[in-house]
């Protein structure tokens, strides 16, 4: 059984005394067996009976600001609130907090994947209650949709892969995009970077920075390599 970090417990807890949050569920690498503290981000959704209001987002910004400065400090605690009635939308945005603050954002369909293949609830029904099963084919098409849309934007400006983390998130995202296409299944970002398209030297330095260590890597030299990378998996997914 996946036992929860300590802060999601603690997440749960301020909650489910609210009564209009319903469910909360994690996802992302707590859920697939490959989270790694203070590395990892927290990826949770949160069911909700009603629209999230101003009056609601202004109480979960409340919350999760104390969170941040307390309990979740450097944890990248983050959590979807969804509208129960929205659920099965896929483009409505939902109010998220996320490395510091409130934004709007969809429940992509790769997040729902996670879910629903590996997801387990903190408090309510189980992610499979409540969310559509998904078939290979269905995994496969929320992964197309990924990248031909954030990743195909990002792959026309190649400026943005000089900041060292699009460039380390872009090499195991288009990892994982292939697997998915290839099989239908998810893969973890550690199993990724084993996958990635790079050399050797680059791998390794990867998994350093998977680890925690405080390793460098060229910025040039690894900017390139992860923007062709990216061109060419999202020429691939778009065909």
């Amino acid at each position: 059984m996946t036992t929860s970090p300590p802060v999601v417990v603690e997440l749960g807890r301020r909650l489910a005394p609210f009564g209009w949050v319903t469910e909360l569920f994690v996802g992302g690498s707590v859920a697939t067996g490959d989270y790694l503290p203070r590395i990892s981000d927290l990826d949770l959704v949160a069911l909700t009976d009603g629209p999230v209001d101003e009056a609601r987002q202004a109480v979960l910004t409340t919350l999760h600001r104390g969170l941040d400065e307390g309990a979740a400090a450097g944890l990248n605690l983050g959590c979807v609130y969804v509208d129960s009635e929205q659920l099965l939308d896929l483009q409505a945005l939902h109010p998220t907090w996320t490395h510091g603050s409130l934004v709007q954002r969809i429940l992509s369909g790769v997040a729902r994947a996670e879910l629903v293949r590996h997801g387990y609830a903190v408090f309510g029904r189980s992610p499979v209650d409540v969310l559509s099963a998904m078939s290979d084919d269905d995994v496969r098409a929320a992964a197309r949709a990924e990248l031909r849309g954030y990743w195909t934007w990002a792959a026309r400006r190649p400026w943005l892969w000089l900041d060292p983390v699009i460039a380390d998130l872009g090499l195991t995202s288009m990892a994982r995009g292939r697997h998915t296409l290839a099989t239908g299944e998810l893969l973890t970002k550690s199993r990724a970077i084993e996958q990635a398209a790079a050399p050797a030297w680059l791998i390794a330095q990867l998994r350093a920075r998977r680890r925690g260590e405080d390793v460098t890597s060229p910025r040039l030299r690894t900017a390139a390599i992860a923007w062709f990378d990216a061109r060419r998996t999202v020429a691939r997914a778009r065909r």
